[in-house]
């Protein structure tokens, strides 16, 4: 089990994987339990000089002009929680509420948004015990950070709302109950903290980088076994070519390429052949491939930066005890990068699904038609081509960004939203669907090989090439497909072709 002390240090997009996919041990750092006592102090004493403060004595949103007695200002704060939870529709992955939750208890720990220590304790809990709050995806419009959605983890804190525990769903009193945890009894500030910020929208896009920057590696892998597959060249990849225009993703694809390639019999059994260029699907793969690496890394720097960010408002400042209300729950920065990542995943399967066509045309693969033997009688993967392009035009539709658009809530208080949220959630399907297109041109790029026996490809492409063959077998008959696609793309998610790729040849870039 992973170890993990937040507040510490800054957290790293490594860590929010890891404490997503498995099983973590989280404990509180003292550093930031100092911080946590010194932001506090500063709400205590604004509550003893008993001064104005939007949302600590004052309403929120509209009603921030509405003064709270100091005997109601602990009320207020649970009613903030149970009044915002208005999320709808399906549920976040288990995966996706443990990231939230580690990103709501980092920004808490620097001490800027006034909560006990108590607050992150209480989330440090719910992860430690695998009680994961049931969230509903829909009802945040990005702004005034992930109200809803963070108001839902908020209630199985206080001991309300529903939560998964061990594998069924109970009421969150149960599951604190079952774990010997307590509910949370909130002071001032504290609702109002657990449910402002940008938290979900930046947890669910880390989670979508992550495998984005992981299909930008498959994609160099299924574009060299196509290419092998359709004997193509590899001049193209040639780094004097790059050099002349040096993106950085694109320079990174080439190399991919050219490690892929390296020491392919495919390649040199038609070194004097007539073919003077490859279609673009193939030649072009360093720059569409290439450029949603840049992309990418781009978004990286994004999210590095809202990981360790605090988006809480108003702001607690120790050293001058002030409390400062701003606009850093907007989640502008994070919605631009989720319809970018979208974009750019979403090229990576228009290009594939071009190169699965090529694969299954006997007039441009020179292979048997839809790589069958006894066409007619068998359709081999005619239809995977209707499957992946099926994908390619739902991305186009998912592709359209989020964040032009904007819809005034909260009484126009609150009268330019980012629609965040909705943008990650939509890049999360986009690479959904590209990893599913990716499978497809996988499995035909494999039986194309078939037909090109004995000649081994390139040691990169034979290394994914037996990764698939160990769980997918060449067919010489029509058999249910979807059952090889779903068997690829398990593959892929589990890292099993980029693990023995990159065990073969070394790392991707």
């Amino acid at each position: 089990m992973q170890k993990v002390i937040v507040g510490q240090r800054p957290l790293t997009l490594k860590i929010v994987g890891a404490v997503a996919s498995m099983k973590t041990q989280l404990s509180l750092s003292a550093s930031a339990l100092s911080r946590l006592v010194s932001g506090r102090r500063v709400v205590e004493r604004i509550i003893k000089e008993n001064r104005t403060v939007y949302g600590i004595t004052t309403g929120f949103g509209k009603f921030a002009e509405v003064r709270i007695s100091l005997d109601e200002i602990d009320r207020l704060q649970e009613n903030l929680i149970k009044s915002h939870a208005t999320g709808v529709g399906p549920l976040f992955q288990p995966h996706q509420v443990k990231a939230i939750m580690l990103l709501q208890a980092n920004q808490l720990c620097q001490g800027a948004s006034g909560v006990r220590p108590a607050v992150v304790r209480q989330l440090l809990g719910l992860l430690n015990n695998d009680i994961i709050p049931l969230v509903p995806q829909q009802g945040s419009v990005g702004a005034s950070g992930d109200l809803s959605p963070l108001a839902h983890i908020g209630l199985v804190m206080i001991g309300r709302g529903q939560a998964l525990y061990k594998g069924k769903i109970v009421n969150g009193a149960e599951a604190l109950k079952k774990a010997g945890m307590k509910p949370l009894i909130l002071k001032a500030k504290e609702g109002l903290a657990i449910t402002n910020g940008t938290e979900v929208m930046t947890a669910v896009g880390i989670i979508n980088l992550l495998e984005a920057e992981k299909l930008c590696k498959i994609s160099d892998i299924a574009g060299a076994m196509s290419l092998e597959a359709l004997r193509g060249t590899d001049k193209a990849f040639d780094p004097r070519i790059q050099a002349l225009r040096p993106h950085g993703g694109q320079m990174d694809s080439a190399e991919n390429l050219r490690k892929l390639l390296s020491g392919s019999q495919i390649r040199k059994s038609h070194q004097d052949c007539q073919k003077v260029q490859d279609s673009y699907s193939l030649r072009c793969m360093p720059q569409v491939h290439g450029a949603a690496k840049t992309a990418i890394k781009h978004i990286r720097q994004v999210l590095e930066t809202e990981l360790n960010s605090v988006t809480d408002n108003p702001l607690v400042f120790v050293k001058e005890h002030e409390v400062l209300s701003g606009g850093n729950f907007h989640g502008q920065p994070v919605a631009l990068a989720m319809d970018y990542l979208g974009i750019a995943a979403a090229e990576l399967a228009d290009i594939s699904e071009r190169r699965l066509a090529r694969l299954l045309d006997t007039s441009l693969s020179g292979l048997p038609g839809f790589l069958t033997e006894h066409g007619g009688l068998n359709s081999g993967l005619m239809i995977t081509q209707n499957t992946a392009a099926s994908l390619v035009s739902e991305n186009k539709v998912l592709a359209h960004p989020s964040s032009v658009d904007s819809i005034p809530t909260s009484a126009n208080q609150e009268d330019h939203v980012s629609m965040g949220t909705f943008g990650a959630r939509k890049a999360g399907q986009i690479c959904g669907n590209v990893r599913y297109v990716l499978a497809c041109e996988l499995l035909a790029a494999a039986q194309g090989l078939e037909f090109l026996k004995p000649l081994k490809p390139g040691k990169g492409v034979d290394a994914a090439y037996q990764v698939i063959r160990h769980g997918v077998k060449a067919f010489k008959q029509d058999r249910e497909f979807h059952l090889d696609i779903e068997a690829i793309n398990d593959m892929i998610l589990d890292g099993y072709i980029l693990d023995a790729v990159e065990k073969q040849i070394g790392k991707l870039k």
